[in-house]
């Protein structure tokens, strides 16, 4: 069996493999991931996202079509809160390429960003400087291109990034982790051939209660949701769908794309979907079909 731990795009990796990782394995990992972070990171003044927010122009990439696509429904399914132009309201507050962490006024995302950036499957074009993030689903398509990378390994296969995990294989049994207290779980998931993302208010916090799950309409952090976490095939969706949580219009992309999950509210209450596998430790009522539903202490 082979597990090697790296830290790599800001956060802690484990890649558990059947067998040994080779050195070329790790090499083509880690080119991967290189490739992506030097496309898509806004903290990296070399990336090509950083050009395209000084100077616009054009960004190629195998994995803009599918990005922008997911944004887009993102976008109309929490009527505007989730969108790619939210790079500039997280810089106002403090969260920017120096990690300053220093707040100022908030500041709405461009509502009109779908008629600002052009994309077609292999790049994204932007007529003036436009700054993306892609935090509500990039970690969840990195972890995807990387399980591409290990295709041919034989056997199991676990990714892990820093909780942003795809499973290839037999079932791996995952706590989910409490958001107010790292040493607790709120309850347990298998997960075999398929992905689990989570995301929390705790993770990239700062200031006076400020964090990185920004309302793109207001450029202001959430305040009703402390943690969601979505169960399906690709992480990329799953990510996705972890972030469209934290919004009403959530639970209805959900069940569009098939989408288990389980959230937790800042006073902790926990609510699940129904049918949702996951084992919890607190009583959560199932949300009803296509709705929030309600929750439950």
């Amino acid at each position: 069996m082979g597990q090697w731990r790296f830290e790599a795009i800001g956060t802690g990796w484990e890649i558990e493999t059947g067998a040994p990782l080779t050195d070329d394995v790790r090499a083509a990992v880690t080119a991967e991931i290189e490739r992506f972070d030097r496309t898509w990171s806004r903290f990296r003044d070399d990336s090509d996202v950083a050009r395209l927010g000084r100077s616009g122009g054009r960004l190629s990439s195998p994995d803009a079509g599918p990005m922008l696509d997911a944004y887009r429904e993102l976008d109309a399914a929490t009527a505007g809160a989730v969108n790619p132009l939210v790079a500039d309201s997280l810089v106002a507050l403090g969260y920017d390429a120096t990690y300053s962490l220093q707040a100022g006024d908030p500041r709405a995302a461009p509502a009109t960003w779908t008629s600002r950036l052009m994309w077609s499957a292999g790049a994204i074009d932007a007529s003036a400087p436009a700054l993306l993030d892609v935090g509500a689903l990039g970690k969840g398509r990195l972890v995807d291109r990387v399980m591409v990378v290990l295709a041919d390994l034989p056997g199991d296969v676990v990714v892990d990034a820093g909780g942003d995990i795809r499973v290839r294989g037999a079932s791996v049994r995952i706590a989910l982790e409490h958001p107010f207290d790292a040493r607790k779980a709120i309850g347990v998931v298998e997960v075999a051939d398929g992905a689990l993302c989570a995301s929390a208010i705790n993770r990239r916090a700062w200031g006076d209660g400020l964090h990185h799950v920004l309302d793109a309409r207001t450029g202001r952090p959430i305040r009703t949701w402390a943690a969601t976490w979505a169960l399906a095939p690709e992480a990329m969706t799953a990510d996705a769908v972890a972030t469209a949580l934290f919004f009403d219009g959530g639970p209805e992309l959900a069940v569009r794309w098939g989408v288990e999950w389980v959230r937790m509210t800042t006073d902790g209450r926990v609510q699940r979907s129904p049918g949702c596998r996951a084992e919890l430790f607190t009583a959560a009522p199932a949300a009803a079909a296509g709705t929030g539903g309600d929750t439950t202490p």
